[in-house]
């Protein structure tokens, strides 16, 4: 009884959906182009160094730079065998020039990317690279270490743009809820529940994080044409007991993913978080959003969400807009960028598009890590491997 109970209520909010698509369609926003609108070229950026293991991943990072004669700077994560940071210059699907990032506790070494300011040990993942206005380069990213018990989100200047210093490491800009400045007790202003820790191993003249601050992983940048800045965060929110949303498949079960936005003067303190994207009642039971890329255009923000089907374990790019960064629209609720088949390519399971699009050329350039394993690792097409990949669109716009 319980199985088909399910299913009927399946079946409902599914007839549910397409009737408020339809509805939503006739709204006063840009209309997107069709999903066939996109030309994949494959694969841009594989592995090929022993630094870099088996996968190589442009999710939530910089959009690539181009650099002319067809040339681009990838900026991208290596996940294993360790966390780490690199750039790659060349033709996509050709033969890159790579630079794995040199990591100093002191000053910066003279290198073509290095980090100086880094305690030993503590990895980079997921780089954010911003030219700010005022001429400088910034570079956001995550730092991991399991050993002293870090995940956060740091800031590194550099004047050159190759010697980046981290502006100070024990003062993150948001922190991952399992971070050691983590020692909030209590339900989070965004609705994450935190138990007390069993030690803590926060050290004296480091400050704890607000709860504002706490957060997951997934996270994009952006400086606004005012010089001001705006964050988008995945964040997490525990669901109670008996909450139909709880699925044991996932590898955070009892919680859901939502966006939340931050905003910021310097891009180093944030302040203002507003719950921007969450899934309703026309969104199916394991609905969860898993990332948000934008691209500021004249017409307002095209936005990339991470639509993560939880009973599937797939990860879908949809289309949603906003005026203002806060107030978003999802009118399909369909993916934008289709997946492959399995087996047909890399991009079978998941998708996860740099920070934004890019206008080069006279065409919409679309850079994504594309993935063949389950994201809870259970399962894969072949053997599990990642690769940042290409599609491309004459326009973004759907034509009148």
């Amino acid at each position: 009884m319980r199985s088909m109970f399910v299913k009927c209520l399946f079946a409902i909010m599914l007839l549910t959906v397409a009737a408020y698509s339809i509805q939503e369609e006739k709204g006063d926003f840009p209309k997107p182009c069709s999903p066939e609108s996109w030309v994949k070229h494959g694969i841009a950026l594989e592995p090929t160094e022993a630094w870099e293991g088996n996968i190589v991943s442009i999710g939530f990072a910089s959009p690539p730079e181009p650099l002319g004669d067809g040339r681009w700077r990838i900026w991208y994560r290596v996940v294993n065998p360790e966390y780490t940071i690199a750039v790659a210059e060349g033709i996509p699907g050709g033969k890159m020039i790579k630079h794995k990032a040199v990591l100093t506790a002191g000053e910066p070494a003279d290198a073509p990317l290095a980090i100086g300011n880094l305690p030993k040990g503590w990895m980079p993942a997921q780089p954010v690279h911003i030219k700010l206005k005022d001429g400088r380069d910034r570079l956001y990213f995550w730092v991991h270490s399991s050993k002293h018990h870090v995940v956060r989100y740091l800031a590194a200047d550099s004047n050159d743009g190759r010697r980046y210093r981290v502006i100070d490491p024990h003062q993150a800009c948001i922190y991952h809820f399992h971070d050691r400045a983590v020692e909030f007790v209590g339900t989070t202003t965004s609705g994450l529940k935190l138990k007390a820790k069993s030690k803590s191993y926060l050290p004296a003249n480091e400050p704890a994080a607000t709860p504002e601050l706490i957060t997951n992983d997934a996270t994009t940048v952006y400086q606004l044409p005012d010089g001001s800045f705006e964050l988008y965060t995945a964040t997490m929110v525990s669901l109670g007991p008996g909450d139909p949303r709880w699925a044991n498949n996932d590898n955070c079960p009892g919680m859901i993913r939502v966006i939340d936005r931050l905003i910021s003067k310097d891009g180093l303190h944030w302040s203002g978080r507003q719950r921007v994207l969450e899934p309703d009642a026309n969104d199916p039971i394991d609905q969860q959003f898993y990332y948000l890329s934008v691209t500021h255009t004249p017409k307002g923000r095209v936005g990339m969400l991470g639509h993560y089907r939880l009973y599937a374990q797939t990860m879908d790019l949809e289309w949603c807009f906003s005026k203002d960064g806060v107030n978003w629209v999802r009118p399909f609720r369909k993916p934008w960028l289709e997946r492959s088949q399995p087996y047909e390519s890399v991009d079978s399971f998941s998708i996860y598009p740099s920070g934004s699009l890019v206008f080069d050329n006279d065409k919409w350039w679309l850079f994504y890590t594309g993935g063949n394993r389950a994201h809870n690792g259970k399962c894969s097409y072949g053997k599990p491997t990642g690769a940042v990949m290409l599609a491309t669109t004459e326009s973004i716009w759907k034509e009148p």
